[in-house]
């Protein structure tokens, strides 16, 4: 049975298997590192160019989350050293940044998660590089939509599957893959927490959406088979076949009349064509 914890403002809380419901000082606060979340990806955009490096990109992510007040909550996160994660074409998720170079046709998803004065702001979005092959453009047009189709079900009353069942019926459309090892994730003062939130499910299945909810949804497509595999690096996932794979990742909040999302971008770019 799902259990359900009020938190009234920022006191303290552990991760418990409870979900939590926040009132209005965890929106304030949500909408703070959800919206320094969002822009640290609108000012990198310009540097998502060929012959750049992940690292200079992870370098500026620091910075930047640094300049907001804020810092990175992925540095130190169980042993990882860098401020964000940087996945290219068949890095299904958790890209170590490197010395690696961007090439011209290469599909990019950059993750990062600023920690504001002790709320996580974790969103994603994919970049291209140069000029990128139609098929790769139009996985990365579809794993948007199948975002913002999963966020359309993220309604007070409905179910968790409902939002898994929506993304998987999109993508299947297409014939492409949902991967199901990784998923969404509660969030708020903690990085990760209850509830799951699954890509590929049931709908009228999971727990009850209610209002003060705060968490991903981050859905993974791949255009090949959805299974993965976890490289030595113990982070890196790709694609066991490797196809190309694309994610966009929003973190809300169920509202008493529908959601909010937190990390939508200040500048209005949501998605490539739009930067």
């Amino acid at each position: 049975m799902t259990e359900y914890q009020v938190i009234e403002g920022t006191e303290t809380v552990i991760r418990d298997g409870t979900i939590k419901l926040h009132g209005p000082a965890g929106f304030e606060g949500m909408r703070k590192a959800g919206q320094l979340a969002a822009s640290i990806l609108d000012t990198i955009a310009p540097m998502v160019q060929p012959g750049v490096t992940t690292g200079a990109i992870d370098d500026k992510v620091r910075e930047l989350t640094l300049a907001g007040g804020a810092v990175p909550a992925t540095m130190g996160y169980r042993g990882y050293a860098h401020s964000c994660c940087i996945s290219i074409n068949h890095v299904v998720c958790h890209g170590i940044p490197s010395d690696k170079v961007l090439k011209d046709g290469d599909i990019v998803n950059i993750d990062v998660t600023p920690l504001l004065d002790g709320w996580h702001g974790d969103t994603s979005r994919m970049y291209l590089v140069g000029d990128v092959p139609l098929k790769a453009r139009k996985l990365v047009d579809v794993t948007h939509e199948c975002l913002m189709i999963g966020i359309e079900q993220a309604q007070p009353g409905n179910r968790l599957g409902d939002i898994g069942a929506a993304i998987m019926e999109h993508a299947m459309s297409h014939r492409y893959g949902v991967v199901r090892e990784f998923c969404g994730h509660g969030l708020g003062r903690l990085f990760h927490d209850a509830p799951e939130v699954v890509h590929a499910a049931e709908a009228g299945t999971g727990p009850e959406l209610r209002p003060g909810m705060f968490f991903t949804i981050e859905p993974m497509i791949n255009i090949g088979k959805p299974w993965v595999k976890l490289l030595k690096d113990g982070w890196t996932a790709v694609t066991r076949d490797k196809s190309l794979s694309a994610q966009f990742e929003h973190s809300l909040a169920i509202t008493e009349t529908g959601n909010e999302i937190f990390t939508l971008s200040p500048k209005g770019l949501h998605k490539p064509g739009d930067y």
